[in-house]
């Protein structure tokens, strides 16, 4: 069995490498043209919640809190990143619609995170 780390127990992390999977899926739908805008950003942007979440884990609260906050900022970019998709018709209304619900829960938990940290 491989080593196992404590990082890798946290939901919020389970929930970002949920979200890392749904991500690579849409992006699957865009157009070539797109491979190096906007498919590689909303990749880079969905793995950079799981990421930052995994590095920060084990630091200090407070560092911890900024790379949580980092992972905060890259939620918004993949809002973003699917609402371009959506205005360019590459996804459903539907299927941003499913991606945000993701993403707000994804907020949601960062947040809550970044709250307890603080007490």
């Amino acid at each position: 069995m491989a080593f196992h780390f404590k990082f890798e127990d946290l939901q919020v992390y389970q929930k970002a490498l949920d979200f890392v999977d749904l991500a690579y899926e849409t992006a699957q739908l865009f157009p070539k043209s797109e491979l190096y805008i906007l498919t590689s950003q909303y990749k880079r942007a969905a793995l950079s919640i799981a990421l930052n979440t995994a590095e920060g884990h084990g630091d200090s609260n407070a560092q911890f809190n900024r790379f949580l906050q980092i992972a905060k900022n890259s939620v918004k970019e993949c809002v973003v990143c699917s609402t371009i998709a959506r205005r360019q018709n590459y996804i459903t209304q539907e299927q941003d619609k499913f991606n945000r619900a993701k993403l707000a829960e994804l907020s949601k938990m960062i947040g809550s995170l970044q709250k307890y940290l603080k007490k």
